[in-house]
């Protein structure tokens, strides 16, 4: 059985300069108790790896203004205009990463692949100081992968070994960031006993995850709100 743990406990496995991959797109799929309560903590310095930075003062955009971050990794980050205010202030790091390009560096860091080889931003800025190799007459970029020291991810339903199912296109990045760090923290909606969610539904096998919490916000009108 996986150990079913509170938030704060969650959060004291998270170290100052630790690098979190976390689960969303845009606000889908994103573990918001998680990040509350990462939030209301004293971290600092954390590098985030995420597709975008969430929204003011929602999701991701709660950590930026708690003062937690000091750089993020990422695809999207205009839906947060303070994300864009802090960057272009000097108090956050961005790294610009291409969002298949992303995608493809966290499966990576699962899969144990060093890197790959692109096509994607080459011949740009986002390609300064990265190795290039030709292939069939095409410049092609090295893209290292992405790996973190703590995961945590947004899932629907687990059972109590920790399997875990997504709802429909939430599962986005979580599936992926699942495999590619050293602990996974997986927030769900809802715990059910081993033998009721179906083998073939699972998406994510407990194998990767380390704790679950549950999530505190409930689905109204298809947007979580706080209970």
């Amino acid at each position: 059985m996986k150990k079913l743990i509170e938030v704060s406990e969650a959060i004291d496995f998270i170290k100052d300069g630790d690098t979190l991959l976390v689960g969303g797109f845009g606000m889908s799929g994103t573990p918001l108790t998680l990040i509350d309560g990462i939030a209301a903590s004293d971290k600092k310095d954390l590098t985030v790896v995420s597709n975008n930075l969430g929204e003011v003062g929602r999701g991701l955009g709660k950590l930026l203004d708690a003062g937690c971050l000091k750089k993020a990794k990422g695809s999207y980050f205009t839906t947060n205009r303070e994300a864009v205010r802090a960057w272009s202030e000097g108090e956050l790091e961005i790294e610009l990463i291409p969002q298949g390009t992303l995608a493809e560096a966290v499966r990576c860091g699962g899969a144990g692949i060093a890197g790959f080889y692109t096509k994607t931003a080459a011949g740009t800025q986002l390609a300064e100081g990265k190795e290039e190799k030709e292939f069939d007459g095409e410049t092609y970029i090295l893209e290292r992968a992405i790996r973190g020291d703590v995961s945590i991810i947004k899932g629907l339903k687990a059972d109590t070994y920790g399997n875990i199912v997504y709802d429909h296109t939430a599962r986005n990045f979580n599936v992926a960031m699942a495999t590619a760090s050293d602990l996974v923290i997986a927030e769900v909606d809802e715990i059910v006993e081993v033998g009721e969610i179906p083998p073939e539904d699972v998406v994510t096998p407990h194998l990767f995850i380390d704790y679950v919490v549950l999530n505190k916000y409930v689905k109204k009108g298809g947007v979580y709100v706080e209970q």
